[in-house]
Parts: structure tokens; sequence; C-alpha cells
């Protein structure tokens, strides 16, 4: 059986560094873990890239030849990617028990706005992957009830367009002092409790939406957050096992 993690989020928020951290951590626990770049727009690696999607296309590339803005040469590379799949079956090989990270470019377009993440997705399936979301968003978004409510929604839009077993992670939280009672309510958000601290710090005016963006969440009731301190090995183990899991992973 072959298996991925297809690593997104917003920039910033620890992509490469889970995908170190998991290249590290199957280092010494003896598991054999491939890292593929599909950031067309990424400059250097802390591991080794199996796969680098730059040699394909790369954004540098792009935004010269065609003149295009980063947003716009990012969705462009990426629909090349998507047709030149053939290209990324090559790439990936066809042994029976590889374990491919995919580090993928923070762009929410990706996921939201254009279809080239699904067809990835349904691509890695018809090849006989079993395919897990792995949505990561920085720790420091649960210091703003809107940041974080944001940060729901991001992971909603693409838990609901990729339709895949999705594991969604905060990093950083070797960053957190706050208390553990305090931050056992962002592993599954009390969505009221959330509104009501957006409410206290908008204006009445806003309430309505607030409440909508709330209703969206808590009907689907599907976000849920694993913490990961990358300093702490129980932490990666305990995240790592819940990917394992949603991926049938042994």
């Amino acid at each position: 059986m072959r298996h991925v993690q297809l690593v997104m989020g917003p920039a910033g928020c620890g992509k490469s560094t889970y995908c170190h951290t998991m290249y590290e951590h199957g280092l010494a626990s003896k598991r054999s873990f491939q890292i593929v770049n599909l950031d067309p727009a990424a400059e250097h690696f802390k591991y080794p890239v199996t796969v680098d999607v730059r040699e394909l296309i790369s954004l540098d590339d792009v935004m010269e030849e065609l003149d295009y803005g980063p947003n716009g040469g990012l969705v462009y590379a990426f629909e090349y990617l998507d047709e030149n799949l053939e290209w990324l079956r090559e790439q990936l090989g066809d042994s029976d028990d590889d374990y491919f990270i995919m580090d993928c470019p923070g762009q929410i377009e990706l996921y939201s706005h254009v279809p080239v993440m699904k067809n990835l997705v349904q691509a890695l399936q018809r090849w006989g992957f079993m395919v897990c979301g792995v949505y990561v968003i920085d720790s420091q978004f649960i210091a703003d009830p809107g940041k974080f409510i944001s940060g729901c929604l991001a992971c909603l839009s693409a838990m609901v367009q990729l339709e895949i077993p999705h594991v969604n992670v905060l990093t950083k939280m070797d960053l957190v002092r706050k208390k553990r009672s305090f931050m056992e309510k962002f592993y599954q958000p009390d969505i009221d409790e959330l509104i009501a601290d957006l409410n206290a710090d908008s204006n009445p005016a806003m309430y309505k939406l607030n409440q909508a963006m709330g209703s969206l969440l808590d009907d689907y009731s599907l976000v849920g957050f694993l913490p990961l301190n990358i300093y702490d090995p129980d932490s990666v183990i305990f995240v790592l096992s819940h990917i394992d899991n949603a991926i049938q992973y042994g």
C-alpha cells in the first residue's frame, strides 16, 4: 500500500518545518519518508527532496516569461502541473510501500477557488495512493478569535474541496505559554464560545455575519486541531499516529 500526506496551509505556518520534523522522526524511528516539493516558489530545504516540481516548472520562470505576479504565477504553475501529471507519476515511481510527504504551496486559491489540488488528489488515488490532507496553521492564530475562525474556515474549505481524510494541526506549540485547559478548547473548538469572543471585539453590525460563519463551522462539525510541538517527540508521534490511522498505514 502506498501513502501520501498532502501538507497544506497558509504561507509561514510551518509546512516545511513540519516536513523536516517528520523526515528527522523517520530517520530516528527507522521509517522511510520521502519528501516531495510541490511549491514552485520554494528556495531551499533542510532535508533531501525526492521529487521537486521546480524541475518541471518554477515560479521565477513563469514570472519572467509571462510577466505574471506571484499569485497568478503560482496558479499558472499548478495548472501546468495539472496538465502534466504523468511527469509526477513517473517521478514518484511504482514501489509498493512508498510513503510520501508532499509540501504544498501556501496559496489559498489552490484549495478553494480552482480544481487543481482536487485533480491532483484524484490522480494520486487512481495511482493507488492512500491520501491524507494535513492542514497546518500557526498556533498564534488562537490569540485572536477572528484570526482563529478564519483559519477554521480555510481548513473547512480545503476539507470540503478535497474530500479526503483530513488532519488539522496547530504548529509552533512550543511558543504557547498558556495552560493546557486553555489550549484544549481549540482541539475541538466550541463555536458558540468563539463567536461570543468575536462579538465582544466586533461592531454590532457584524454580529449576523459572525453568527453565519459560526453556524457554517458548527453545521459541518469537522474542524478540530491536533497540537504539534516539534521539540517534543511524544507530540510528533501523537500527530503522526492520527495521520497513519487516517490513511490506514500499517
